[in-house]
């Protein structure tokens, strides 16, 4: 009996073990959304005229287009813009799966990167390495986001861009308060 009663002991403290892990990675588990949370992926055009900023689940964060890209006919701006979002999109969901596979792959057995490349690879009728090496290579050659500065924001410039901002649209015409009390006070003599 006694040998029976150290196996169960033994299977029980395993059992804990794995507990004790499980819990460890679910603590973790708010470092993940935050890091979800935080996740942004560039993608640029072949000719740089239109970047798209994605963050998790697929959110477009940002479509900024360059002077030259507005010189393209609207059809071929449209698939441009289309493709890259598509790209920037992609690189998004792939960071997602990184940023979960880190947190709790090895806790759960998840390969969730391989099974989005997978994914990808199939809608595009290309192969998961083939995916793999391009998102390294368009990783390599896109330039980090520029971080905030303190002096950014001793300078409220925290909404700095790389083009001059479109001119505001003139306000329209003040019109004196009295021209709006007249106008009521007409109508209600009129009635």
């Amino acid at each position: 009996m006694s040998a029976e009663m150290d196996r169960l002991v033994a299977e029980f403290e395993k059992f804990q073990s794995k507990i004790k892990q499980a819990e460890a990675s679910f603590a973790k588990v708010g470092d993940m959304q935050d890091e979800v949370t935080a996740l942004e992926a560039t993608a640029m055009s072949p000719d740089r005229a239109i970047t798209v900023v994605a963050g998790a689940g697929g959110s477009v964060k940002d479509i900024r287009l360059t002077a030259d890209a507005l010189k393209q006919q609207p059809q071929q701006l449209a698939s441009a813009i289309l493709a890259t979002l598509h790209r920037a999109v992609a690189d998004a969901t792939l960071k997602q799966a990184g940023i979960v596979d880190a947190h709790v792959g090895a806790a759960f057995g998840l390969d969730v990167s391989g099974q989005v490349l997978e994914a990808q690879a199939e809608a595009m009728g290309t192969t998961a390495e083939e995916l793999k090496s391009k998102a390294v290579s368009n990783s390599e050659a896109q330039p980090a986001p520029r971080r905030l500065t303190d002096e950014d924001l001793e300078h409220g410039d925290i909404l700095r861009r790389d083009e001059p901002p479109a001119a505001a649209p003139p306000p329209p015409p003040a019109r004196p308060a009295e021209d709006g009390v007249r106008r009521l006070w007409d109508h209600e003599e009129d009635r």
